[in-house]
């Protein structure tokens, strides 16, 4: 028996989603784990050390998908931020909502999971441009975040991380 790319594609985004093990895969751009972001209000975050394995950094973060591109606004000095400046550019998420990090325990690891390459976005324009999908996103929360966000982003104290799925 064959099994083309789309099948094993569809196969593994099952076994994901059925929350089998925990099972850690780097998925392709066109993953069917891709479409999650569209769906999560939530990604939850670790950089990669020099060794290829998880940072002690983890965190739930607001995001959001645009284009190929995965955007996350953050705190200047958060080890996120360092890891990019330093040339550590790869990280792993988990896709899906389950509290803060720490409450969550390892039930995230049960969620759809993506290898992604990160970099600091510093065009304003894009800024701009994804802050106003952030306030569609998370309208509720907008108006007091939203003032945060453009202020932090202005001033230096936060920065915009930009994410593609890695091949």
């Amino acid at each position: 028996m064959s099994i083309n790319r789309r099948q094993a594609l569809t196969g593994t985004a099952a076994l994901l989603l059925s929350g089998w093990g925990g099972v850690r895969v780097t998925l392709a751009a066109e993953s069917p784990a891709v479409a999650f972001l569209d769906k999560s209000q939530l990604i939850y975050l670790t950089p990669f050390r020099a060794d290829g394995g998880e940072s002690t950094c983890h965190a739930e973060v607001w995001f959001v998908h645009h284009g190929a591109d995965i955007f996350v606004v953050t705190k200047s000095d958060a080890w996120r931020t360092e890891a990019l400046r330093r040339g550590l550019t790869r990280a792993g998420i988990w896709i899906g909502e389950f509290g803060a990090w720490k409450d969550a325990k390892d039930r995230y690891r049960s969620a759809p999971y993506l290898v992604i390459e990160g970099r600091l976005e510093t065009d304003t324009a894009v800024h701009g441009e994804v802050l106003g999908k952030f306030a569609t996103k998370y309208e509720s929360e907008w108006g007091t975040w939203g003032p945060r966000f453009r202020k932090g982003l202005a001033d230096g104290a936060r920065v915009m991380l930009r994410y593609q799925v890695a091949s």
